[in-house]
């Protein structure tokens, strides 16, 4: 067994290295900036917990499982409330930068999937897996994978359109 600074300095090179995708993963999950900084923290932290169990190549997968967990976890101890900020919905039409409001507006849509289906969707599609990896990441079959993109597109489209008819999105 390598020794605690080994150790350390090893996690510390992965957290450097992948925190930016796990932020950008947790944002889209949770909808929230603060949500999802502290999802992130308590990723790292369970991570390095179970840091001497983690395979060197699969250290990102991992990390990512302990996210969606977690996030899981939050979501059934709120039961199902998704809290938004004060103008999380507010767009500002003179705002130049038109594609903070397309993200804002895309991360309510996910806001609006089941835990599951949100998971799925941001694994197979921001994150880029592929239908067997997002299954492992999540624990879950291959067709469980399918079936979940597969309604959480539905809503999204759902969603979509009545926005698309308003005006609301490009």
């Amino acid at each position: 067994m390598p020794d605690r600074s080994a150790r350390d300095a090893e996690f510390t090179a992965f957290a450097q290295t992948c925190s930016g995708a796990l932020r950008r993963t947790a944002w889209l999950l949770t909808g929230n900036l603060d949500q999802a900084g502290d999802l992130v923290q308590a990723t790292l932290v369970k991570t390095y917990l179970a840091w001497s169990r983690v395979r060197p190549g699969d250290a990102l997968a991992f990390a990512r499982r302990v996210m969606m967990n977690e996030s899981i976890d939050r979501w059934r101890r709120r039961h199902g409330e998704v809290p938004v900020g004060v103008d999380f919905d507010r767009v500002h039409p003179d705002d130049p930068h038109e594609r903070v409001a397309d993200r804002d507006q895309v991360v309510r849509m996910l806001a609006g999937l089941a835990p599951q289906q949100r998971a799925v969707i941001v694994l197979r599609f921001v994150d880029d897996l592929s239908e067997r990896e997002t299954a492992r990441q999540l624990g879950i079959s291959v067709g469980t994978v399918k079936s979940a993109t597969s309604r959480g597109l539905a809503s999204l489209r759902a969603t979509y359109a009545p926005l698309l008819s308003e005006g609301e999105l490009r």
